[in-house]
């Protein structure tokens, strides 16, 4: 993608979540409904974690405790998940391309110290503080992007930062029968089981498990080589 093009792509990813956040972010950060009180939103972030990771905490943690684990979150959204993140481990350091998520999001935040936030430029962590992290997550986020080179570009910087062996969990789009275009900012592009495959051997992962492929919720477990 030539960089006039990848930049006009972030533009208006950013201008577009700009948007959704202000008519209403919490029923574009989780759609089941259009009205959330506090409380059902971040139940609804705690449920997430239940089922994505709670299930999932020995190929997450590696026999770490969680309270000494520092982990990412990509595409924070209103703080939905990365408050039920903060519950269980140590130090979250969580990115979105939407400054307006993002204000929600920090002051969703307020009483998590645990747990910073920041605004980045669409496709890298360079805005995240180095270090080793010891896990990564992504949910209902990469299924938005309309470019495989946006998320390739993700998907590179988590390995950057992750330590070796340290799980990269995420999502993607995984529906190939849907029509995509490079400017919608809602039905992000496919990946098929080879795609995402091969996209981990590029980026230095080893894709050891996935579920869902063919369907909008295709999960991909990246292990750091």
């Amino acid at each position: 993608m030539a960089n006039q093009e990848l930049e006009k792509t972030l533009e208006k990813m950013r201008a577009d979540w700009d948007a959704r956040a202000r008519e209403n972010a919490r029923f574009y950060v989780n759609t089941e409904r259009e009205a959330w009180t506090d409380e059902e939103f971040f139940e609804s972030g705690r449920r997430t974690v239940a089922e994505e990771i709670l299930t999932d905490m020995i190929n997450i943690c590696q026999e770490k405790d969680p309270k000494q684990m520092k982990v990412l979150e990509i595409g924070c959204g209103a703080g939905r998940v990365t408050s039920a993140l903060a519950a269980l481990f140590g130090e979250v350091h969580a990115v979105d391309v939407s400054g307006e998520m993002v204000a929600r999001a920090t002051a969703a935040l307020k009483n998590w110290p645990n747990a910073h936030v920041y605004q980045n430029n669409g496709m890298d962590l360079s805005v995240v503080p180095g270090g080793a992290y010891d896990f990564a997550f992504s949910t209902i986020v990469f299924q938005h992007i309309p470019s495989r080179a946006v998320i390739e570009s993700y998907v590179g910087d988590v390995g950057r930062l992750l330590r070796p062996g340290a799980l990269f969990k995420f999502q993607v789009q995984g529906d190939a029968t849907m029509e995509t275009t490079p400017d919608d900012t809602w039905l992000g592009v496919p990946f098929s089981e080879q795609q995402a495959g091969e996209m981990a051997e590029r980026c230095g992962f080893e894709m050891r498990y996935n579920h869902g492929a063919g369907g909008q919720y295709y999960w991909l477990w990246y292990f750091k080589r």
